[in-house]
């Protein structure tokens, strides 16, 4: 069974949760408390340091009265919300905000020690059993003449101070949930934004993995999840592509080697059985004859094909001049121009203009497009060949009359073994490849050609090249 990312995001988010809560319910509750109370402690502990340099002292110097400090005490108490008592060393209450003054019935704590802070100001306990509840307990000394008279104690309920807790762990709990949604919120976003694209692509890939190339998918973001899916089905329609163009090339190549093949084995086989008379054999053999050299012809432009394909291929670069191998291409094709009363026109930039390029590839790209040019060119026509200069490039032009090649035919002319449908009728003995190996070879120069074409009117091929340097040389 596959086991999918998702589930793990999703326990992962329980998980947090989990331990979100337990971590809020364990050390929270124990922080709030303990800050609270030396909060609380510390407040306290600063009003009964306040009390006993102020008030408690005089009544050891008999300079205030009990009744005055019982009055302090008592306005202290209520603004403080705490229990005050003056205790005197030996436990014996001198005072206490909870009760009234009563000097003849004193009242002992019995095991009074002050030491009960262990080195604090303040403890938190009963107060040697003087209150039935937990209290809060601060002690700050009274001094007078550098000696230790009493103490201020102050006590305050630690029910306050739970509600308190209790109040601020709820805001704890309420926080951890508002958290946790917005945990869920960023779950959501993920699944929307990472998890689903994923799933597409992880899906896409599988498709792809298992031949179906043409299969498409789209993903509506502009990040990097969108760039890897618009590489991945970039990448799967160009594999598409070069799959297609296998299976077309093989389709190509095998009808263009039957056609020849079957027409050689048909003529033999009728001159073997005795239905072609032996008058008649230099006819069709003849005919074997040219279909073989058709034959080497197709071999020739696959391996040249080929080999212009093969990365670090190298030019022979020379300078030489452009203008003579158009004359001398031109006067290549002259018997076939003459069987169609086609007309070659030369309208060339200067004498001689040099060109830095592989002549023998240059010569076959010229062969390559005039020989298109005859091949579509109705009779009694013309077909221009310029030259021009423009921005050290030289510009090269074959324009023919013939019938054109459509629109929808335009951008597919450069493919291997293709052949528009109003070519076929005419070019029976075309391999489909002469576009191809002329656009390679202008390619591996480093240059551009392009195609003009109207249907009915013609068609004009211009490719560049690179102007040599003896013209400015001789300049």
């Amino acid at each position: 069974m596959k086991k999918t990312l998702y589930p793990k995001f999703i326990l992962a988010y329980f998980i947090f949760g989990v331990f979100g809560f337990i971590i809020v319910t364990t050390f929270v509750p124990n922080m709030i408390r303990e800050h609270l109370i030396r909060e609380n402690a510390y407040s306290l502990y600063s009003e009964a340091t306040l009390i006993a340099n102020n008030y408690a002292s005089g009544l050891y110097t008999g300079e205030t009265s009990l009744e005055t400090v019982k009055g302090h005490l008592d306005m202290l108490s209520m603004y403080i919300n705490a229990e005050i008592r003056i205790i005197n060393p030996s436990g014996r209450m001198v005072l206490d905000s909870a009760s009234p003054v009563n000097v003849e019935d004193a009242v002992i704590i019995e095991g009074f020690d002050p030491t009960v802070t262990a080195g604090s100001y303040y403890n938190v306990g009963n107060f040697f059993d003087s209150f039935e509840e937990e209290m809060l307990n601060v002690i700050a000394p009274i001094t007078s003449d550098y000696k230790v008279k009493g103490y201020v104690v102050i006590h305050k309920s630690m029910q306050g101070i739970t509600n308190s807790g209790n109040s601020l762990l709820n805001i704890s709990y309420i926080t951890l949930v508002i958290l946790f949604l917005l945990s869920l919120i960023i779950l959501i976003f993920f699944t929307e934004l990472v998890y689903i694209p994923l799933r597409k692509i992880t899906y896409a890939t599988e498709q792809y993995a298992s031949g179906n190339m043409h299969y498409e998918f789209q993903i509506d973001s502009e990040d990097e999840m969108g760039y890897l899916a618009a590489c991945l089905s970039y990448m799967a329609s160009e594999i598409a592509n070069t799959e297609d163009d296998r299976k077309k090339f093989v389709a190509n190549v095998s009808h263009d080697f039957r056609s020849p093949l079957t027409s050689i084995r048909g003529y033999l086989e009728a001159m073997i059985d005795g239905t072609i008379p032996p008058e008649n054999y230099d006819k069709y053999l003849n005919i074997v004859l040219n279909e073989t050299e058709r034959l080497t012809k197709l071999t020739n432009s696959l391996l040249t094909l080929n080999n212009l394909n093969t990365r670090g291929i190298l030019l022979d670069r020379t300078d030489f001049d452009i203008n003579r191998v158009i004359r001398n291409t031109a006067a290549s094709f002259e018997g076939t121009c003459r069987k169609k009363t086609i007309a070659i026109e030369l309208v060339m930039t200067g004498s001689a203009m040099y060109v830095f390029a592989d002549m023998e590839k240059i010569q076959q790209v010229l062969y390559n497009l005039l020989d298109n040019a005859i091949k579509f060119s109705h009779h009694n026509s013309v077909i221009k060949i310029e030259t021009s200069e423009k921005k050290n490039k030289i510009f090269v032009s074959v324009k023919d009359t013939g019938i054109g090649i459509p629109k929808d035919d335009l951008k597919l002319i450069w493919n291997r073994f293709y052949k528009s449908d109003l070519s076929r009728g005419k070019d029976k003995k075309g391999t489909g490849l002469g576009l191809s190996i002329a656009k390679e070879i202008i390619v591996s120069h480093g240059e551009h050609i392009n195609v003009i074409s109207t249907e009915g009117v013609g068609t004009e091929f211009i490719f560049s090249l690179p102007k040599s340097d003896m013209d400015d040389d001789e300049d």
